[in-house]
């Protein structure tokens, strides 16, 4: 029989599995994430399970967190954005603004009207302008129109004179959605073209390794609806790779526990991915995807990610309190186990009689430096120059203002990642996780309660009761993620607008103290099952699913979730045109390279259904299905007006390709 080759990348472990649909399956294998080089991880992951493979590899697919955890830790490759007859009041909309950061905007006049007719005329010599100015300082260009998505021409002249100038990634906005509401298209554009270096590097990576084992084998990728695409595809829109990794585990996790209406919790190094199976179906966010705060325009499972996960860098709170998250700290047992110097500093600061505020913490290369960091200045390329020779600890380098804002830098632009302690560390410290090094952990966790107890923190005076204060705080954080999440799905009540009585109900579930009320019973049960995924899961969920009064199913291979997801869905590309009436009795149709004008409704609905058929079915092709199947759909917008009779608005005309992936005559030699 054929086998599926599914691959997860994700912050710390890659992880591939050998998959028969008829057998489920075959092997699984984790190794780690090596960002500096990705090729490293996936080889390894790979290479464990390759032996195993009776049959040939007929296709790989892929799955990764590494776009939803650059955005959750706003990290990213520098850009440029171009609006083109925009306003300015529009940066500050929809985050767009905090998202830029200090990357370039450029307002460009341009752009059309709600019909479709051009605003004014598109300024080529701004664009080219801007292009040339920007190009030597950043990794690809994002640009975005005035209602574009009614009429593309602006945004796709622009594109071209990008690849013509620059020779530049360059995303459109009219590519990745069809809704209105500009500012969040433009975030979604943005957001796109700062993930397509690190997406490129992931994919890149995989095909070498595939070349290397002579895999001749259409290679996927998992988009943030659980359907597939083509590699090829997936570099043109990384930003629909967002939450790739959560539609991948609900995906894996119905093929390997069946169930069908189910929460599903997949607990990762950053990250953790709460979401819903309805009918064995992912629920999906029509309105967009939320990842990292920023509201997207992709279509993707309705999944709330949080920055709790094994790795979660342990910090205080504005009270003093101990909180985990959001952003990822490399485990002090990783770095003690890879660079075992780092564990004689940790002792040398451990018998210091004099405590440093950055005790305990270390800074370490993520990333080869890519030629577009070149705008970084001379005090940040002397701190990456410094770290050439292994990680360094903060107390060494960290002299001044300017070498934290050098970090914070180097920091932002994944460049570089903190080393500390972290839930897996307290885990390693009480021997339930036994992978990297036990001491690393335990000199980490001393240097916490000194820590502590000089600031007049929490007294936890030995290691044991520290840790299992640790772990105890990711119970906490996850049972509170679930509800939020469940809340929001089931009453529309997102977590910040709960009210002083919500936050009560979830802080004492969280705490497991949900009925000490003398006058009021206080208690919630979760009325579906608790699918508990990802490596951590039997470290922490069967103490969850306990507070959450509900059944927890951990599937086999529950670790390998994700990859087995990879493997299990198909390609599935949409299509929507919008017919509307400027004036009476003259139809337009929106198409993806302009408009169309008829006189007849039914002419203008019978060219929307065949574009938007044949374009489904070709966007397919190209991402990779054998044979798609279209529906199509149609929804019209009428009024009442006067003696019954009723007022054209608009229609929708929506196509849908599905099939399954090509697969590969043959396989590996």
């Amino acid at each position: 029989m054929p086998v599926l080759l599914g691959l997860d990348t994700g912050g710390t472990y890659t992880d591939a599995a050998l998959f028969d649909p008829a057998r489920g399956v075959l092997a699984a294998a984790k190794s780690l994430t090596t960002k500096h080089d990705l090729s490293i991880g996936v080889g390894g992951a790979i290479a464990q399970v390759l032996p195993l493979a009776s049959e040939p590899i007929v296709m790989v697919s892929l799955s990764t967190t590494l776009a939803t955890n650059a955005l959750v830790e706003g990290q990213g490759s520098p850009i440029c954005l171009l609006l083109l007859g925009y306003e300015r009041q529009a940066l500050e909309r929809a985050g767009l603004r905090q998202a830029m950061g200090s990357d370039p905007v450029e307002f460009i006049a341009g752009g059309h009207g709600p019909m479709g007719d051009e605003q004014a005329p598109l300024d080529r010599g701004a664009v080219e302008k801007a292009i040339r100015a920007y190009a030597p300082k950043v990794a690809a260009f994002a640009v975005s129109g005035y209602f574009s998505v009614r009429n593309p021409a602006h945004e796709l002249a622009v594109k071209a004179m990008v690849r013509d100038i620059a020779g530049l990634p360059v995303t459109c906005g009219h590519e990745l959605t069809s809704k209105l509401d500009a500012p969040r298209r433009a975030l979604t554009v943005a957001l796109n073209a700062r993930l397509i270096p690190q997406l490129q590097q992931l994919i890149r990576a995989v095909e070498g390794i595939l070349k290397s084992q002579s895999i001749e084998a259409p290679l996927m990728v998992v988009k943030g609806d659980g359907s597939l695409i083509a590699a090829e595809v997936a570099l043109n829109c990384p930003v629909e790779t967002i939450l790739s990794g959560p539609a991948a585990s609900l995906v894996g996790a119905h093929h390997l526990c069946g169930s069908g209406d189910v929460v599903v919790s997949d607990m990762g190094g950053t990250t953790t991915d709460v979401a819903m199976l309805s009918g064995g179906r992912p629920v999906l966010n029509r309105e967009g995807a939320i990842v990292g705060g920023w509201r997207t325009m992709v279509e993707a499972v309705a999944v709330h990610s949080y920055g709790l996960g094994g790795d979660s860098e342990l910090r205080l709170d504005e009270t003093g309190g101990l909180i985990l998250g959001p952003r990822r700290s490399v485990p002090l047992a990783l770095l003690g186990a890879q660079h075992p110097g780092t564990i004689e500093k940790l002792k040398h600061q451990v018998e210091e009689a004099v405590r440093v505020g950055y005790d305990g913490q270390f800074l370490l290369r993520l990333r080869r430096l890519d030629t577009k960091e070149s705008g970084l200045r001379p005090d940040e390329l002397d701190l990456w120059e410094a770290l050439e020779a292994g990680p360094l600890a903060l107390s060494d380098i960290l002299q001044g203002p300017a070498r934290q804002r050098a970090m914070k830098r180097l920091l932002d632009r994944g460049l570089a990642a903190l080393s500390s302690f972290t839930p897996s560390d307290a885990a390693h410290a009480l021997g339930l996780q036994q992978t990297w090094s036990q001491e690393a952990s335990v000199l980490g966790a001393r240097l916490w309660i000194r820590r502590l107890d000089a600031l007049g923190g929490e007294k936890l005076k030995e290691i044991e009761p520290f840790c299992r204060r640790i772990v105890e705080q990711a119970v906490r954080q996850s049972v509170a993620a679930i509800l939020g999440t469940t809340f929001d799905q089931s009453l529309g009540i997102a977590p910040d607008k709960m009210g002083a009585l919500g936050e009560l109900v979830m802080a004492r579930m969280a705490a497991g103290t949900a009925s000490d009320s003398p006058l009021v019973t206080l208690d919630m049960n979760l009325k579906r099952p608790l699918v508990g995924i990802g490596a951590p899961a039997a470290t922490y969920y069967p103490e969850i699913a306990r507070r959450l009064g509900t059944e927890l199913i951990v599937p086999p291979h529950a670790d390998v979730c994700n990859a087995v997801g990879a493997v299990a869905g198909g390609v599935l590309q949409r299509v929507e045109l919008l017919i509307s009436q400027p004036t009476e009795g003259r139809f337009r149709v929106h198409l993806p390279d302009g408009v169309a004008d008829f006189n007849q409704l039914a002419a203008a609905v019978e060219k929307a259904e065949a574009v938007a058929s044949a374009q489904a079915r070709r966007l397919a092709h190209e991402a990779g299905a054998a044979e798609p199947e279209i529906k199509l759909e149609r929804e019209d917008k009428v009024v009442p007006a006067v003696q019954g009779m009723t007022l054209f608005i608009e229609s929708r005309i929506r196509a849908t390709a599905f099939g399954r992936p090509r697969l590969a005559t043959a396989g590996a030699a």
